[in-house]
């Protein structure tokens, strides 16, 4: 079966459209990133290399890795040999303290912890439960990647994969120490392949500068992978660098945050860049301007397409802005396939126009939040029928037209540089701090990253505010650190005590 069968198919799995590349075109470029290129035969191998190690110490199917590093082609190669050995890829943020890593790595259950040296500094003094370590990087984090392998033409025995199983654990951002690992199915990720493949296709070469690890960037990787395009790793964004690689690899496709198109649409030189190679540009994970959707679609050639949804699933809104610069307000229409509702504080559906919380439903929903049956649970709404939706945790309003407006994010999560930031996390830092007796945290507007977290507190006599801030910046990943910490004699709150954080943010924004 060749792989544009199996794409026309019912399903497919990753591995095995990885394969079928492999033998349609063996010599073609499936992934680079700055050290290394693999031909998709080279690719295959590897895959195989890694799955037949794994099955080889007694992984069976159903069983999870660890991942944590930085973007490389190895790492692209690790998740697939795990995957085609029947396992689940738990996909650890780098980006984490070292307590929140490890607790997610605990939370994976796996034996196998592949790391780079960047994730083996952040994990200085930790007490991992994984008790086998491969450095993917060749580095001393564990026993380098290459020795670790089963020798070159080694094959992993068949395992049968069906669309109910696990693809993978990506894991919500928090530092509480149980972090929410969201786990995926092969028929959920099947989903994704089918629905972008159109957009891809053998000819694309999409570049990557979000980390693995975020579902932001497998909303690119999974579809330009599973329809045989070419994938370009970047270790690190800078907006320079970014736009050096896009005119040199002649980039077809790329998946950025807000944040990034910002950054590199402020670059005095940016026209002088030859990218006449793209075809479309994705964004997601964050809010998008309006007059910057505008800017990119006015100097940036091929189409731009906002997607707006859960890691956890439910439903997907697309915006080409290409197409309706007069919707730029909104984050498009419901994907093909995806219903999505809006209801009121009690759970009542309400008419089309009305501002309420967004539910949606679609063939793309999570198997539920891993070690966390409750916390799946209170996801979860139906309809009258009985089918099930998710709680989408946002406020919003769907046009008469269909478009979906944005006005609030109910559970006032801040998104700072295309990264989830839950307030609750910090809050709760803060008041395990002495010198503080009540906090709140809330989202402020930021030109470098979207949104950032700043902290209202109320303190004791003669405590330091920026001591507190100092403090609690050392306990959480560099993604959730705390922009200001402001003193108020007291936080504003509504009759039944609730703390009313929009008055906060009024009051803030009006210095």
């Amino acid at each position: 079966m060749t792989s544009i069968e199996m794409l026309d198919g019912d399903f497919a799995t990753l591995p095995d459209l990885v394969r079928a590349h492999a033998a349609e075109r063996p010599e073609a470029v499936a992934a680079a990133d700055a050290l290394r290129r693999l031909s998709w035969s080279e690719l295959d191998q590897l895959t195989d290399r890694i799955a037949a190690r794994l099955q080889q110490d007694g992984f069976a199917k159903g069983d999870r890795t660890a991942i944590a590093g930085l973007n490389s082609v190895e790492q692209m190669a690790v998740i697939l040999g795990t995957l085609r050995a029947g396992g689940v890829a738990g996909l650890i943020t780098n980006s984490a303290t070292g307590e929140q890593m490890r607790a997610m790595i605990a939370d994976t259950g796996a034996r196998h912890l592949f790391l780079d040296s960047a994730a083996k500094t952040s994990l200085a003094g930790q007490v991992i439960t994984a008790s086998d370590l491969i450095a993917m990087d060749g580095s001393d984090a564990g026993t380098p990647l290459d020795a670790w392998l089963s020798l070159a033409g080694a094959k992993p025995a068949r395992v049968d994969i069906q669309p109910e199983d696990g693809f993978n654990i990506i894991y919500s951002s928090g530092t509480t120490g149980t972090p929410k690992g969201i786990v995926h199915s092969h028929k959920m990720r099947w989903q994704h392949i089918i629905r972008g493949a159109p957009a891809y296709g053998a000819a694309a070469v999409t570049i990557l500068s979000t980390p693995l690890y975020s579902n932001t960037t497998m909303a690119s990787f999974l579809p330009t992978l599973g329809s045989g395009g070419q994938v370009v790793l970047m270790k690190k964004f800078d907006a320079r660098g970014f736009l050096e690689l896009a005119a040199r690899e002649r980039a077809t496709n790329c998946m950025l945050v807000p944040v990034q198109y910002r950054r590199i649409m402020a670059l005095e030189d940016f026209d002088a860049f030859d990218l006449r190679s793209f075809i479309m540009k994705y964004c997601t994970s964050a809010p998008f301007a309006a007059p910057l959707k505008a800017d990119v679609v006015a100097r940036w050639p091929g189409g731009l397409v906002e997607i707006y949804g859960l890691t956890e699933g439910g439903a997907t809104f697309l915006l080409e802005a290409h197409k309706y610069p007069d919707k730029l307000h909104t984050v498009g229409l419901c994907a093909p396939g995806h219903v999505a509702k809006v209801i009121d504080e009690d759970g009542q559906e309400l008419p089309q126009g009305s501002v309420g919380e967004i539910v949606g439903r679609s063939p793309a929903m999570m198997t539920g939040y891993n070690n966390r049956p409750d916390a799946t649970k209170a996801m979860h709404w139906y309809d009258a029928e009985g089918n099930l939706f998710y709680r989408h945790g946002d406020i919003g309003r769907i046009d008469d037209d269909g478009f979906l407006t944005l006005m609030d994010r109910a559970k006032d999560m801040i998104i700072s540089g295309g990264f989830n930031i839950y307030p609750s996390d910090l809050e709760g830092i803060l008041l395990a701090d002495g010198r503080v007796v009540e906090a709140a945290v809330v989202g402020m507007p930021s030109e470098e990253w979207g949104e950032t977290p700043v902290a209202f507190v109320v303190l004791k006599d003669g405590a330091d505010p920026e001591s507190v801030r100092t403090d609690c910046n050392a306990k959480v990943g560099k993604t959730q650190r705390l922009s200001a910490v402001n003193v108020v004699a007291e936080l504003p709150r509504s009759p039944i005590g609730k703390v009313l954080k929009r008055e906060l943010r009024d009051a803030y924004a009006g210095k």
